[in-house]
């Protein structure tokens, strides 16, 4: 009897352990389902500070709208993008002793600035624009893509750039123009105050929208130390020509300018009857200036200021251009190939010429 009795005291206890041990499983668990989850990890986690394409994200639109009558060099309008602050500021400009302390950036690592002008009577602007994000996409950062656009077309855009997954800045203006010409350099002056009054430091290139890249381009440019230029291939579907505008080099030093008709002469055979020593025309999307000669032009040799000039950054930079090829570096090395392409698209789509034939039969 008595190792019967034992046998069931003992079965008893165990239970009781049993019991007690699930209880406290079953209070732990309970109580755990209520704690947050844990963000320990074991790997370290560091905060991304460069300057790259970034994820859009849906954000309001905030607005500074150029005043009429403002200075140009001061003058901003502009659409804030879903870049954080923290990778593009809008701070003041900074001091001259901070910026010299920094130093210049390696070439693999300078700031492409592209900026792009706008016309309203583009039919295939946001066709345009959209490819020209596709391919800023692909470009190793860093890299910043101001868009200039009339105040009353402007809201129409920025939800396409805010889905580009580009760094950029919305840039608007309310003059009304009639000269097409004169609109773009009044976008290019707007777009090259913002650079002066930001102290954005980096190489600046005028992109049209309709142009197309070769992406080898964009690291040729990174080493530019004033001024570089290229020649730039002109395609006009409509007309079915093709121009070759720009310059001629030995190695990266210009030795003069061309402007001829590929359409029918393919091998760019050059006489020196053809070779200009000043560019006909400043083709802005064949040329790219470092930044910092806007606000430090003694750095590069240049005046202080220049006489009709101090609003007027575009023609500026025009002046600096055709006042010395000294300063040009030839991209790429000879200027031997064509990395841009400008294309003409007709304002209007004209119709097929079967399509004509019953228009003008009025079926």
């Amino acid at each position: 009897m008595g190792s019967i009795d034992r046998s069931k005291r003992r079965s008893s206890q165990l239970w009781k352990k049993a019991l007690v041990h699930f209880a406290m499983c079953f209070v732990v668990g309970f109580f755990t389902g209520f704690t947050p989850p844990s963000t320990a990890t074991l790997f370290e986690r560091r905060p991304v500070s460069s300057i790259g394409i970034l994820p859009a994200a849906p954000v309001e639109a905030v607005e500074r709208v150029v005043e009429r009558g403002a200075p140009v060099n001061r003058t901003l309008a502009e659409i804030t993008s879903t870049v954080p602050a923290a990778a593009v500021r809008d701070d003041p400009p900074p001091d001259a002793e901070a910026s010299e302390t920094r130093g210049p950036q390696p070439p693999s690592r300078r700031l492409l600035i592209i900026v792009t002008t706008t016309r309203s009577s583009d039919r295939f602007l946001g066709a345009s624009l959209r490819r020209m994000a596709h391919t800023l996409r692909l470009v190793p950062p860093p890299l910043v893509w101001l868009v200039v656009q009339a105040h009353a077309d402007a809201a129409a855009t920025a939800p396409m750039l805010r889905t580009t997954g580009v760094m950029y800045r919305h840039l608007t203006y309310k003059e009304n123009f009639t000269d097409p010409g004169v609109e773009a350099d009044h976008q290019r002056n707007v777009a090259l105050s913002h650079v002066e009054y930001h102290r954005l430091t980096g190489i600046v290139h005028f992109a049209g929208a309709s142009n197309v890249y070769d992406l080898r381009f964009f690291d040729e440019i990174r080493e530019i130390e004033v001024f570089g230029t290229w020649p730039v291939a002109m395609v006009s579907e409509n007309r079915k020509r093709v121009m070759l505008d720009g310059p001629i080099c030995l190695s990266t030093k210009v030795q003069g300018w061309v402007l001829k008709d590929l359409s029918s002469d393919k091998r760019l055979l050059v006489a020196s009857t053809e070779l200009n020593p000043k560019p006909p025309k400043i083709n802005v999307s064949g040329f790219a200036f470092n930044s910092s000669i806007l606000w430090d032009p003694e750095r590069w040799g240049r005046p202080t200021s220049l006489p009709d000039t101090s609003q007027d950054s575009i023609k500026f930079v025009h002046e600096v251009i055709l006042e010395d090829d000294s300063k040009l570096k030839g991209i790429p090395a000879d200027c031997s190939k064509i990395m841009v392409w400008h294309l003409y698209t007709p304002s209007v789509i004209p119709l097929p010429f079967h399509y004509q034939k019953l228009r003008s039969e009025g079926k």
